[in-house]
């Protein structure tokens, strides 16, 4: 899963021929697959659900990020059915997206909801019932791109997404145009932790490109993930003290 290698390659390490590591992997890729996803500080405890997600982010007054990810996949086979659902309006390529809830800090909490690469990041999310979720727990906080900003309308106390451009632009006051950006820059400073999430992920050489079979990547990507999060729960939680300060240069008279 890390470096991606074929199963002639892993054949000719453990010296099995190819069918018997495609045995070992097909017994062993859903079990880490179905381990869910670790828990900051809570060892033992696994998040497989989104509705787990929910609770532990409600429990632990935690502001969740979220944002999608499109890997590339295998192109279908010339006229076979539904074979433009996997083209991605945004990359022009064959992929299948896919959705990261992160804390504050990057490390991944929960990642699934496969979707050809054509669907909408909300729409996605929307099958999975994150609308629910919010209504199920008021007090839970997110903070979104653009791509989710049906939800940010929908659940205005709770989902957080950049502003709006304004219309009048070039007409408009400049105060106006450097309000938004602001407001932009200081949303997106907030929920670039998700980001760095998706390149915790990205690092792996199987989301990078996909060439096994689609059917498997839903698979494949879960046990990916969960291992990346078994790392970074490991990572003590950091707390911004009052002497914790941005060190100043000071020149010598």
């Amino acid at each position: 899963l890390r470096t991606g290698l074929t199963h002639e390659a892993l054949g000719v390490i453990y010296e099995v021929g190819s069918s018997t590591i495609g045995r070992a992997i097909g017994e062993i890729r859903p079990l880490l697959a179905e381990r869910g996803f670790a828990v900051p500080d809570r060892p033992g405890i696994r998040l497989r659900t989104l509705a787990d997600v929910f609770a532990y982010a409600e429990a632990e007054n935690v502001t969740l990020r979220i944002d999608g990810m499109e890997t590339q996949v295998r192109r279908p086979r010339a006229g076979r059915p539904g074979r433009r659902a996997f083209v991605s309006g945004k990359r022009k390529q064959n992929t299948i997206k896919t959705t990261t809830i992160s804390d504050h800090q990057g490390r991944t909490l929960w990642s699934g909801a496969e979707r050809p690469g054509r669907m909408h990041d909300q729409t996605a999310m929307r099958t999975e019932g994150i609308a629910e979720q919010f209504r199920q727990h008021p007090e839970v906080k997110a903070e979104v791109d653009d791509g989710y900003r049906g939800l940010a309308n929908e659940f205005p106390d709770q989902v957080s997404a950049p502003p709006s451009k304004p219309k009048d632009m070039g007409d408009g006051p400049v105060t106006e145009y450097y309000g938004w950006r602001e407001h932009k820059r200081r949303q997106s400073s907030r929920r670039i932790c998700v980001e760095h999430a998706n390149a915790e992920v990205r690092q792996w050489r199987p989301i990078q490109r996909y060439t096994g079979r689609r059917e498997t990547y839903g698979e494949t990507h879960q046990a990916i993930a969960s291992l990346v999060s078994d790392r970074a729960a490991q990572r003590p939680t950091r707390r911004r003290t009052s002497t914790e300060l941005v060190p100043v240069r000071t020149a010598a008279c």
